[in-house]
């Protein structure tokens, strides 16, 4: 690519090693979570959700269990204020949760921000100013005096216009475009700030530490907070908070590394919704530590229901190979992969196994509310014949052997590629029915009946050519003499049946079905199936769609069976 030499690396080391981070090995409880999705979330939406929309959402986040929400910035517009008011004046905010606002360090607008919040029951509000040296040359064009000045004024003012209204509130502070930042400086106004506000056990404050834009790689992030949280002053009492943005495309990442650098808070929003790329998404976030047998403290147990009021306020998509969320995040086409999971499932049939473990899948689709069948193999032309096998069985009760899968397998990916398009269940087993079960062309059979004396002589009707006709045959059981007497009396030679049956339903009326394949003289093995309420006589009738599918050997898939697929 052209013009690389006009990028440089614009971010900033700690001035000391900062590595204690990477000796964890995993996140092991949950941060306080807050959702942006009210605020960073809608501004970046190309509609912005209306009021109504609004408190709807809003009570979306409520039963997913965040306890912090960002409401909005009231002094920016009607809308967000009238918003605020309609929270606290009709009582909409549950007692265990907390709003948050915010608010630049001007007067009139942190002014406007309390008038806002008169009479909240508990508000963060969250004062920010630039820092980084990009916004202090191009932007504010201002010394860092001066913007350790903004900062600090900012502080007193919130404190005053705290003191003279009525409500609960906690502070927040964000070195806006942190990553930016001299990280010294980073600290030095940080501390600056908290000086100001002196916290206590009883009034922590909040320290933010965004990724407004991600400058680095998610270690140097990592490091950044760690040195951070090592430096900060009133550190017991100052709640460490992350507020990645998502432009390298690492804001899982640098989230989940600052947690292990010792941030105590996460601010996100659900999909990853946000400006440019996107802010933090809390949704992977909170599902990546489920994945380790962590509490992540929301509930997603309803994850296509979020999505889908997701949608509709925001009118954003999910993407279908979102983590977790998607709708094929879970789907499996590749045939090795299906045979593994199918194999995992029957496994933990099993053994009956604590732990989940299932190849492919890190987490257990129904702890998220997707279901097995459909959600997780679904089938095309890439598609193999354990899962092909599995759709017929979890989904029709059909458990065919193992070698009629793998011929089932290649009759089903052939419709797929020919039609090329992915077949649902129903046309899986339409293809099943039309191919195997109870083939009547060119020998149907009709009945048949045995006596029993030494060996076993049956009688088999059959209708051929538009003609009945008997043939009687000898054999050890009924299954062999009508074996003897078809290939005597036809002229045809097929060998080494195997053989399966097992009830297809429960109770008195049950129907059961069996599966025979039979090989020819070409060595080719052709597979039957029969269905009927007497074992036999669904035994009988395998038999005979076998011999029928090798009498009729070469013969593409039929027609209607295409036809079938396309319903």
């Amino acid at each position: 690519m052209k013009n690389v030499e006009k990028y440089t690396r614009n971010y900033f080391m700690p001035p000391e090693k900062s590595l204690k981070w990477t000796e964890k090995e995993y996140i092991t409880e949950a941060p306080i979570w807050c959702s942006v999705d009210l605020r960073d979330g809608n501004q970046a939406l190309i509609i912005p959700m209306s009021l109504e929309e609004k408190l709807e959402f809003f009570k979306m986040l409520v039963q997913v269990g965040f306890k912090e929400i960002e409401v909005g910035f009231p002094a920016a517009s009607e809308t967000e204020y009238a918003f605020l008011r309609t929270l606290i004046e009709q009582d909409l905010i549950p007692d265990d949760v907390t709003i948050q606002v915010l608010t630049q360090s001007r007067e009139h607008i942190i002014q406007k921000t309390f008038e806002a919040l008169e009479g909240a029951k508990k508000a963060v509000v969250h004062l920010y100013n630039s820092t980084s040296v990009a916004q202090r040359e191009q932007v504010f064009r201002k010394s860092k005096e001066e913007i350790i000045e903004i900062a600090v004024s900012g502080a007193k003012l919130l404190e005053k216009y705290a003191k003279e209204t009525e409500g609960n509130f906690q502070f927040q502070y964000s070195p806006e475009s942190f990553t930016g930042t001299e990280i010294d400086f980073a600290l030095d106004i940080c501390n600056q700030v908290l000086d100001v506000w002196q916290p206590t056990a009883d009034n922590k404050v909040i320290i933010n530490l965004p990724a407004t834009v991600q400058m680095s790689m998610p270690h140097v992030y990592a490091s950044q907070i760690e040195y951070m949280c090592n430096h900060l002053k009133y550190r017991e009492n100052v709640i460490v908070s992350l507020h990645p943005h998502n432009d390298r495309g690492t804001g899982v990442a640098d989230a989940e590394l600052g947690m292990l650098a010792g941030a105590d808070r996460v601010e996100g929003t659900l999909f990853g919704n946000g400006e440019r790329t996107g802010n933090v998404d809390i949704v992977t976030l909170a599902l990546n530590m489920y994945s380790h047998g962590v509490d992540p403290k929301l509930n997603f147990e309803h994850i296509h229901e979020i999505s889908a009021v997701y949608e509709r306020l925001t009118r954003m998509r999910v993407h279908e190979r979102h983590p977790y969320s998607g709708e094929l995040v879970f789907t499996a086409f590749s045939g090795s992969h299906q045979d593994a999971i199918a194999k995992g499932m029957e496994w933990r049939e099993e053994k009956d196994c604590k732990f989940w473990s299932v190849p492919y899948l890190p987490i257990d689709p129904k702890d998220i509310g997707r279901e097995y069948e459909g959600d997780i193999i679904r089938i095309n032309s890439q598609s193999g014949k354990g899962g092909i096998g599995y759709i017929l069985q979890q989904n029709f009760g059909f458990d065919l052997p193992k070698e009629m899968r793998e011929n089932f397998g290649y009759c089903v990916k052939s419709v797929s590629d020919r039609l090329h398009k992915e077949l649902m269940p129903e046309e899986i087993y339409q293809i099943f029915m039309t191919e195997y079960v109870n083939i009547k062309d060119p020998i149907e059979f009709i009945s048949y009946r045995y006596t029993q004396h030494d060996d076993f002589q049956t009688t088999v009707t059959v209708r051929m050519n538009d003609k009945v006709q008997e043939f009687v045959g000898t054999g050890n059981g009924r299954l062999d003499a009508i074996t003897n007497g078809l290939q005597e009396n036809l002229g045809i030679t097929f060998d080494n049946l195997v053989y399966k049956e097992h009830a297809l339903e429960i109770g008195s009326k049950s129907q059961a079905v069996s599966y025979i394949g039979i090989t020819s003289p070409t060595g080719t093995i052709h597979w039957g199936s029969g269905i009927h309420t007497d074992i036999m006589t669904s035994t009988v009738k395998a038999l005979f769609s076998a011999i029928n599918k090798m009498m009729t050997e070469g013969k593409e898939v039929k027609e209607d069976v295409e036809q079938g697929a396309n319903v």
